[in-house]
């Protein structure tokens, strides 16, 4: 099945918002309506759909994405000033290592949703 690929799909309370935030991120708009709209991160998209009852303290959405260099994208975010706490939302941590595991951050947007950034390996 060449051409495939799968895309995140998180919820935004408020587009405007959420546009604003990704853009601070250094995301960009590929599309944008009423009900639907694509963010990129270069060659990553992410896709937002309209959720405006969201409690973002109870959002149990998430995403992963991998990159050879976490470093830069984590320096890229950081820009971003984000609290690096672990109960602020957002909030930027730094990156960390858990055992059998490959080098990764996380970041929390506006919306409670969670990223894991992930350092992309051979294995």
């Amino acid at each position: 099945m060449t051409g495939a690929r799968i895309t995140a799909n998180l919820p935004s309370r408020d587009f405007d918002r959420t546009e604003t935030f990704y853009h601070r991120l250094g995301f960009e708009t590929r599309f944008r309506n009423d009900g639907w709209m694509i963010l990129a991160l270069g060659d990553a998209l992410v896709e937002f759909f309209p959720h405006p009852k969201l409690d973002a303290r109870d959002s149990w959405f998430s995403a992963c994405l991998r990159s050879a260099d976490i470093d830069a994208l984590h320096a890229r975010f950081a820009t971003a000033d984000l609290p690096e706490d672990d109960r602020s939302i957002p909030r930027l941590t730094t990156p960390f290592q858990l055992q059998d595991a490959p080098r990764m951050f996380a970041l929390v947007d506006e919306d409670g949703s969670l990223w894991r950034v992930l350092e992309e390996t051979e294995a």
